[in-house]
């Protein structure tokens, strides 16, 4: 019998498609005097209130593991905060989970609710984790593309025409990443009448929750008939600044809540403790420094949206995050080649809008969360660019 070499990696790992936004974070890394707006973090340090209480738990020697749930304290300070901040109300024993970012909570969540085959509704320009980790859990990812012209706000007949019976659930994010679009409360609630309709659950990463600017945040979970039907998602690194430490969370019903339980404890067992001893003290004493951070990034919105606009990039206003996606269309060239040509004539790196999905293509993402010296840098060279084609 002829033998064969044997391929370990499995197909569906070996097809996936490595992240868009790290080979433009590669290619920039190795140029001089790159101004990257590519970045999806706060250009803030973490608070020194914050990083002080991770040093005085390990001074103190809090060390070891901690409950797979998270610190009780921590739990608490978290429903504390949800029902403070959003008038959400989750029991902190049994209906949320501290997990090793957000990333991980919605893998999580998409392991525990997905059996092979069935369907996600993933609502594009959307993170480019979502699809693969549906894929990787086992689903079907179904994309549907929220449109330019509505300003990138999803329809609820374009759900309705994406639902089949073997739709398990909906995945949205608001603010939204690429694209900072924020849904209304009446824009969520016509989500909520479909997955009450079809009887589906919607995964909420309200990761970017705290960065609202023109109108008052509304917690997919807060909206009537659909705390039973949420799974929410979100975490400290972008409204905390606090992308480094790794810690986020979910809260969840309780039968979905314990069974993402016995996920997390044989996948990561627990998040960082001195991760969670500093967000204890974010949730109880960092609400001013977030409430800071929110009027910078608000000032360098509107700079960079009115930028954009007076260069020929047609930009509409983001309600939330710290992203502008500025369409390019006008240039004549593809996302990927003007990101490409961007970097390389002039050292400003952005993100080609198709790797957030196929509507994005067209278009760039534009991290603000850079100081207002180096955004106003940043828009000179790129209309530079512009004028230069």
């Amino acid at each position: 019998m002829e033998s064969t070499k044997r391929t370990y990696v499995s197909k569906l790992v070996h097809d996936l498609k490595p992240s868009g936004i790290r080979r433009f974070f590669d290619l920039a890394a190795g140029m001089e005097g790159v101004i990257s707006l590519g970045v999806g973090e706060p250009d803030f340090v973490t608070p020194w209130h914050i990083r002080e209480a991770a040093i005085s738990s390990l001074e103190q020697g809090y060390t070891s593991y901690t409950p797979n749930a998270g610190l009780l304290e921590l739990r608490e300070e978290i429903a504390y905060y949800m029902k403070t901040q959003f008038n959400v109300s989750y029991s902190p024993a049994d209906q949320i989970i501290v997990t090793v970012g957000a990333s991980s909570a919605i893998d999580i969540a998409l392991r525990t609710i997905l059996d092979p085959s069935d369907e996600v509704i993933v609502v594009e320009p959307c993170f480019v984790s979502y699809v693969p980790m549906v894929e990787l859990a086992g689903g079907v990812a179904v994309q549907v593309q929220a449109l330019k012209e509505n300003d990138f706000k999803i329809l609820p007949d374009q759900i309705e025409a994406a639902i089949t019976e073997k739709t398990k659930a909906i995945m949205i994010c608001s603010p939204n990443n690429p694209t900072g679009t924020m849904l209304s409360k009446s824009e969520l609630e016509g989500l909520a009448d479909l997955a009450n309709k079809y009887d589906l659950l919607v995964i909420a990463d309200e990761i970017y929750a705290e960065l609202a600017y023109d109108e008052e945040y509304t917690s997919m979970a807060a909206i009537e008939g659909m705390f039973d039907r949420t799974i929410l998602v979100s975490g400290f690194s972008k409204g905390f600044a606090m992308t480094g430490w790794r810690l986020g969370f979910v809260c969840a019903p309780v039968e979905i809540s314990n069974a993402m339980l016995k996920v997390h404890q044989y996948g990561l067992m627990c998040a960082s403790t001195m991760s969670q001893y500093a967000a204890i003290e974010a949730l109880k004493n960092g609400r001013s420094d977030v409430e800071e951070m929110v009027k910078s990034y608000r000032r360098r919105r509107n700079y960079i949206v009115h930028s954009f606009n007076e260069i020929g990039l047609e930009c509409h206003e983001p309600g939330g995050a710290f992203y502008a996606f500025p369409s390019i269309q006008s240039t004549g060239l593809s996302s990927q080649e003007f990101a490409e040509k961007l970097l390389l004539q002039e050292g400003v790196a952005v993100v080609p809008g198709d790797v957030f999905g196929e509507s994005g293509e067209g278009h760039i993402r534009c991290s603000y969360a850079s100081s207002l010296e180096q955004l106003q840098e940043a828009i000179k060279r790129i209309k530079r660019f512009i004028d230069s084609l």
